[in-house]
């Protein structure tokens, strides 16, 4: 059985974040959801890159700041969330780091970002 976005019920009233939703897989799932009624929130470290990505959504988004390569952005994040959330979609991450680096906690990026 294969997942088409057809398949997804109608989320109208549905509040849903989308980690690393400015480009590719992260967009495409916001786009969907969107599209099915949910009200998105595109959480990406880059805000300015989200805002144009949401524009590109025709449904009701929202634009958050969230680094996952940094603790202290993803504290803020989440003292800063007061509502239900009824899906969280954990889309953002790194692949394959150009070089060794480090977050700013200290862990290696790629670990710092996708654990």
């Amino acid at each position: 059985m294969r997942f088409k976005p057809a398949d997804l019920p109608d989320l109208s009233g549905q509040t849903v974040i989308v980690t690393g939703a400015n480009s590719g897989i992260g967009w495409h799932t916001a786009n969907e959801l969107a599209a099915h009624g949910a009200e998105v929130v595109l959480a990406c470290r880059n805000v300015d890159l989200a805002q144009q990505a949401a524009a590109r959504i025709n449904g009701k988004t929202r634009v958050a700041e969230l680094d996952l390569a940094s603790l202290e952005s993803v504290r803020r994040f989440a003292e800063s969330w007061q509502e239900p959330l009824d899906l969280l979609i954990n889309n953002a991450g790194v692949m394959w780091p150009p070089a060794f680096r480090r977050t700013a906690d200290g862990h290696e990026l790629q670990f710092g970002t996708n654990h």
